[in-house]
């Protein structure tokens, strides 16, 4: 009987994290995966008690019941509760819930957290436990309250006066707003001509120069703003003598990147894969449950003296002294939790073609992705050699670049875009060959729309959300059809994004406000590290924000109605309305509920329907992502195809 009241319980998120600290421990340590969040505020109502200092009411998840049943029939037989959940708020917060609902006492549990799912981490973290950071729960807390209080409240405001079943979040609404307001500068942009001289030359090689001064002085991007200015230049310089004036030749080095932090991973896994955020996290969290990688979720640059040189013997092992440099990287973030680390490998012997067999593709291009960021952050820069020639003809100056890679470096094992071009052996006063003279006309542009890589860089350099929230933030403005992905996979708001943007904006401005978003985060900081209380937050933002939702319910009218269009209703000859939905513009008639005629104009091809010659063919997309066209007095005429006919005007 003795023994089993030494057994220990320990309590994790998952299963696969289950199974890897299991491979650590004795057996007399039982580990139950607890499936993430055991509970949260109730999804039929609003759940907070202003009035009792924001107490939030909490349900037990149903995924959540049979769990925790099984974890409450062993408890009885333990001698403790070890609660490992993630490093982080959220983490946190889901170690005070077990704690409450299993209803442990103060001396039966401990806390332990560790950053990496390996032997000694493990049991350094069992060697100093603590109790749980009631800061950190309340700021996690208090995020979750902010978010409720808007989405709740908010959201019916939307259904009022745009359209039923619209939703908005505090910091959602935000990102979207920064799309929307890309979108508007790319429809007002307007482009600005300019034009360059590239003069080519001939000595064994072609290369080319650009004319970058005149009278001695630089010229500007729109020095020559047309055509006709391009080619009197070129005429002042047909009988022109092109003589090379000064040849400079210097070494240059390109430092290699900063180990990963969870934006950075989230970015370049796009660039390289087209990887969604959320796909990233999904990969990368289990590969910390595999104990492959430190935790995910992180803004700090800090590498572990361990791992400092772990990859110094590797890097010396392998490639020799020359491709050594040892780097300390500062975390540019005022708020980064500095006992976090940079995600690397747990172990840099593990590479990642000896884990191929172990991993499925995807998790393989994101472990071979941190681990070749994380050596390459210790490894000496590349070296190129720079040559720089000014060609002087006339009155003019015209310049030549070039680079050649000496020492790859870094390169060596995380390779990046450069540019080589070579230039002859030139020498001063050298006359060169002129091949021909071109004037090239240049466009400016405006700004490009936002990839996934670039809004979360925006942001990150915003400070709005926070590692975790990233990939969140994203999935859930494309969720609600705020907004779509051009054939680029760049974002673009949709109609009702827009709608919906420009109602809050102009009526609730100070909360999609960039700097009132940021703000927040910190006033979440602050909690967190115990500098402000979380009801002094909550109170603040409450009133304000109750006092001029009321105020708004009774000055906006509706906006749903779009506008009355000419179109007849084909069933009552009644005029069409253009109208708004959560799934974006439609056609409903006037006659309405009489009538209950709707066209869906987002997926409107305009070909007439083969089978009731009526109705119009309709573009759909099914909930598994095929699309598909059906009529449009579907269920009257049951005409459907999965042939691509958006494009055939007679199929029949």
């Amino acid at each position: 009987m003795f023994p089993i009241l030494k057994m220990k319980i320990v309590l994790v998120e998952s299963p696969t994290k289950a199974k890897t600290i299991k491979n650590f421990l004795g057996e007399d340590f039982l580990i139950f995966p607890t499936f993430g969040h055991i509970r949260d505020l109730p999804e039929d109502k609003f759940g907070i008690d202003v009035q009792r200092n924001f107490q939030p009411e909490y349900k037990i998840l149903k995924k959540a019941k049979d769990i925790l049943k099984k974890i409450k029939e062993k408890l009885k037989k333990a001698s403790i509760v070890i609660l490992a959940t993630d490093p982080d708020r959220e983490g946190e917060k889901i170690a005070f819930d077990l704690l409450e609902v299993l209803k442990i006492p103060e001396k039966k549990y401990q806390r332990i957290v560790f950053h990496e799912i390996t032997e000694s981490a493990i049991k350094e973290a069992l060697k100093n436990w603590r109790k749980i950071d009631l800061n950190l729960v309340s700021a996690q807390e208090t995020r979750r309250i902010l978010d409720r209080i808007v989405g709740y409240k908010l959201s019916p405001f939307l259904w009022k006066k745009v359209a039923k079943r619209l939703s908005a979040g505090r910091v959602q609404s935000v990102a979207l707003r920064l799309i929307v307001e890309r979108e508007r500068e790319i429809q007002n942009f307007k482009p600005k001509e300019y034009w360059t001289i590239e003069a080519v030359f001939e000595k064994g090689i072609e290369f080319r120069a650009i004319l970058v001064k005149k009278d001695k002085k630089k010229l500007d991007q729109f020095a020559i703003k047309n055509e006709k200015e391009a080619k009197e230049l070129v005429e002042q310089l047909r009988d022109a003598e092109f003589k090379v004036s000064k040849v400079e030749k210097k070494k240059t080095r390109k430092n290699p990147p900063e180990p990963f932090i969870t934006s950075t991973l989230q970015q370049i896994s796009w660039q390289r894969f087209s990887f969604p955020a959320e796909k990233t996290m999904q990969f990368a969290q289990q590969l910390y449950e595999m104990g492959l990688i430190t935790y995910h979720r992180t803004d700090s640059l800090n590498l572990s003296e361990l791992a400092l040189k772990m990859a110094k013997n590797y890097i010396l092992k392998k490639f020799g002294t020359d491709y050594y440099e040892g780097r300390i990287y500062k975390t540019k973030s005022k708020v980064a939790q500095e006992a976090h680390e940079a995600i690397r490998p747990t172990d840099v012997e593990k590479t990642p073609e000896s884990l191929a067999k172990k991993l499925t593709p995807q998790q393989f291009k994101i472990y071979d992705l941190i681990w070749r960021r994380f050596l390459a952050s210790q490894m000496a820069s590349a070296i190129f050699d720079k040559t720089k020639v000014e060609i002087s003809a006339k009155n003019f100056e015209f310049l030549a670049t070039g680079q050649i890679l000496k020492f790859d470096g870094f390169l060596k094992i995380y390779p990046m875009k450069f540019e080589e071009e070579e230039l002859p052996e030139l020498e001063e006063g050298e006359i060169l060959k002129l091949k021909k003279i071109l004037p090239l006309q240049h466009f400016t542009q405006p700004p490009p729309r936002y990839t996934e890589a670039s809004l979360i860089k925006e942001l990150e350099k915003k400070g709005i959300g926070r590692p975790s929230t990233y990939a969140t933030i994203l999935a859930t403005i494309q969720q609600r059809n705020y907004v779509k992905k051009d054939e680029k996979k760049r974002f673009y708001p949709t109609t009702l994004g827009i709608l919906v943007t420009d109602l809050l904006v102009s009526n609730f401005g100070e909360i999609v406000n960039v700097d009132f978003t940021a703000k927040m985060e910190n006033d979440l900081d602050d909690i967190a590290n115990g500098r402000k209380e979380k009801l002094e937050i909550l109170s603040q933002f409450y009133n304000t924000f109750l006092e001029k939702l009321k105020q708004k319910y009774k000055e906006i009218n509706k906006v749903g109605i779009l506008e009355v269009t000419e179109r007849e209703c084909p069933k009552c000859h009644s005029k069409l309305l253009l109208r708004i939905s959560r799934h974006g513009k439609f056609l409903a008639c006037s006659n309405f509920p009489k009538c209950k005629f709707t066209l869906d104009v987002e997926g409107s091809t305009g070909i007439l329907c083969p089978k009731c010659k009526k109705g119009e063919i309709i573009k759909k997309k099914s909930k598994k992502g095929k699309i598909f066209f059906r009529c449009s007095n579907y269920p009257e005429c049951d005409f459907i195809s999965f042939e691509d006919i958006e494009n055939k005007k007679d199929f029949s």
